[in-house]
């Protein structure tokens, strides 16, 4: 079945054509995924879907009671309300019926006509069990999940929407867009102004997700996981390709070498034909056959090879070698008033580390670079730099401190002044600036060209150890991949911010998690990292306990890998004198029977704190049931009495039949998502007891 359809859609701005004689559809739980580069109509083709644009030629259709959702890259209209209550009424319908009930029991309450008094009734009954289909289908504590899994703690569930920021308010409404649980999710780069544990969440969210997704991100990892099928804007127009981002690439670079040697072939025949036609064209026995090779010549199909698509191709110069030991983090504390970011922190940063700074939002990791940049002063402790070590800085906002009237090519020549023209023309041109381009001036270009001059003058004379914010913010999927193989080939130190996966995953070696006031250390990348906690059945919410400074976190890290790790090969014993076997056989024993002994130890201690969190909860459990039970009675009797028409007659018992019978279903619904809610957390529990 075909939720959207869209027949040879055209879309022109200008003299600029967008794409043309588009036709695609998007069927149920289908997973759609849209890649191009910047420009190309990703966006555009989005919020035609969403219908905020029309095209200018062909058609979309929307079947019928499908539900769409669209998450814009940025929310930028200022919301009212508080925020749980704001994602609770944001299911379309909900709020009026709550409303048509008030009207209901208002008019039944001041009826005295027995007849209408039926009416209103059957009516406020449809009403009750709309509204118990809202309260089942749209619990609160979902939303309460959906909200926590995007980062707000409880304690912000009553923050006004109007006082949240750009990247919250996001946030915010991507939350309701989840909760509302459209037939198709339209979502345009749903992963910024997230840190990589909301990131992670959310992709574990959409790949549950029993809908339709149409997805633009360029967060390779996080595209691959949730789309199994492509619309590409490549130079030749809009292609359509199965599978998921990997098979897209994979069949693109396919399709791409058949075409060359159909080139090549055709190049040969052309080739052969020219030369029978120039040998026997004037020879009596062979004119007629050159005339019709030369005729088939001119016939001929041309067939154009895939034009290359534009994206940034760069490699980064060597760099002079810096001393071994690149930074050193000596007691390092951070606080802006009462919120302590970091207290007490030692950690060291050495010559060819690639260290992700991770962690929510607001826990530090921007501050942290700053502070390492020399921008920002510590609060107590040092940071400082190691010999030879010279610093570049890449600011998650960098574009935004570009001087607006400089043109690019002046803006770049900032950042080497000694560097000639040629030079930097030609590291412009690497990143997609080339002829009249570079005298534009920087004011009038979009947020992906700004991206791109503010790391062309980081490429001009980069340092040895390169600090860098956010550095894919505004990059397309493309460009973001061409920045991951320039890094790679990087001499230096690198020490990053970033929310996408796949550039974490593909760069780091290390891994500092800001986390509770501290910084642990773990040496790997975020997948292994991740797969580390997750082996030690840690939540990630509260981190890894203990952990309140960089020398205690490497500790706790040490401590908790060392069962995991492979025992090292032990040297070689020495034969022992024969009057010492027996002893040291029995002092294996007894070694044996003390491991047995505090195993099982170990494990009645497991079994009791096991048995402190599951009681509660089955209790909580079996209560709610007993409740759930003795309501659900009531509701039948209270249902009986309803139909009884002489209640009607009088107005004081309907009344409060009434509001007593939608109280019961009230608390009925409240006492369901709390017993569904512990009931999966002791499954969960039970399950990892088990394990």
């Amino acid at each position: 079945m075909s939720l959207i359809v869209g027949e040879n859609l055209g879309l022109s701005f200008g003299a600029r054509t967008i794409f043309e004689n588009l036709s695609f559809q998007v069927a149920k739980k289908d997973r759609v995924g849209l890649v191009g580069r910047n420009g190309s109509g990703k966006t555009t083709l989005l919020r035609m879907m969403a219908g905020e644009i029309n095209p200018h030629a062909g058609s979309i259709r929307i079947t019928r009671g499908v539900k769409l959702g669209y998450l814009p890259q940025d929310v930028t209209d200022a919301p009212v309300g508080a925020l749980l209550a704001s994602v609770l009424s944001s299911v379309p319908g909900k709020i009026e019926v709550e409303e048509s009930i008030g009207r209901t029991e208002d008019a039944l309450s001041a009826s005295n006509d027995p007849d209408e008094q039926v009416e209103l009734a059957d009516r406020l009954s449809e009403l009750l069990s709309i509204k118990e289909h809202f309260d089942t289908v749209y619990a609160a504590h979902k939303a309460e999940e959906i909200l926590h899994g995007l980062g707000f703690s409880t304690k912000r569930f009553d923050d006004p929407l109007a006082e949240l920021s750009g990247g919250w308010r996001t946030r915010a409404a991507l939350a309701s867009l989840l909760y509302q649980r459209p037939d198709v999710l339209l979502m345009d780069e749903p992963t910024n102004h997230l840190d990589v544990d909301t990131v992670r969440w959310l992709s574990q969210y959409l790949a549950a997700y029993d809908r339709s997704l149409v997805l633009v991100c360029h967060d390779r990892e996080f595209l691959n996981r949730q789309i199994s099928r492509v619309i590409s804007f490549e130079s030749e127009g809009v292609r359509q390709y199965r599978g998921d981002y990997e098979s897209y690439v994979a069949q693109r670079s396919e399709e791409e070498k058949v075409l060359e040697r159909r080139v090549k072939n055709q190049e040969q025949k052309a080739k052969d034909a020219i030369k029978f036609v120039e040998k026997f064209r004037y020879k009596a026995t062979k004119a007629r056959q050159a005339q019709s090779k030369l005729k088939l010549l001119q016939k001929m199909e041309i067939i154009e090879t895939f034009q290359p698509l534009k994206t940034i191709r760069f490699s980064f110069p060597q760099v002079p070698p810096s001393g071994r030991i690149v930074f050193r983090l000596e007691k390092l504390s951070k606080s802006f008033g009462e919120n302590v970011l970091y207290r007490n922190v030692t950690l060291h940063v050495e010559r060819g580390d690639r260290i992700a700074i991770i962690g929510p939002n607001g826990v530090g990791k921007t501050t942290l670079l700053k502070i390492m940049a020399g921008e920002l002063a510590a609060g107590q402790g040092s940071a400082a730099t190691g010999h030879g070590v010279t610093l570049s800085y890449y600011a998650q906002h960098q574009a935004e401190h570009l001087d607006q009237r400089k043109s690019v090519v002046e803006e770049v020549g900032t950042a080497a002044p000694d560097a000639n023209q040629s030079t930097i023309r030609g590291i412009l041109g690497a990143f997609l600036f080339s002829g009249d381009e570079v005298d534009k001036l920087v004011g009038v270009l979009s947020g992906g060209e700004k991206a791109r001059v503010a790391l062309a003058k980081l490429l001009v004379r980069p340092g040895n150890c390169l600090l860098m914010d956010e550095p894919t913010n505004h990059l397309d999927i493309f460009a973001a991949e061409k920045l991951i193989e320039a890094l790679a080939g990087y001499g230096g130190t690198l020490v990053f911010v970033s929310h996408n996966q796949a550039f974490v995953n593909k760069l780091a070696t290390k891994v500092w998690d800001i986390r509770d006031g501290g910084i642990v250390e773990y040496p790997g990348n975020l997948t292994e990292y991740f797969a580390h906690l997750d082996s030690l059945g840690e939540a990630r919410e509260a981190g890894p306990q203990g952990a309140r400074n960089g020398k205690a976190a490497k500790s706790a890290e040490k401590a908790a890998d060392a069962p995991a790790k492979a025992p090292q090969a032990a040297a070689p014993e020495r034969p022992a004198p024969a009057a010492s076997k027996a002893e040291a056989e029995a002092a294996r024993r007894d070694a044996s029977r003390a491991e047995e002994k505090a195993r099982k130890r170990e494990e009645a201690q497991a079994r009791q704190r096991l048995s402190k969190v599951v009681s509660p909860l089955k209790s909580r459990i079996a209560n709610a049931e007993k409740k759930i039970a003795r309501l659900e009675e009531r509701e039948k009797v209270i249902t009986e009495a309803l139909s009884d028409p002489d209640i009607f007659a009088d107005p004081e018992k309907s009344r409060a039949l009434l509001s007593e019978y939608d109280e019961v279903r009230r608390e009925a619904a409240r006492l369901l998502a709390r017993w569904e809610k512990d009931h999966a957390r002791l499954e969960e529990i039970m399950k990892s007891g088990a394990a």
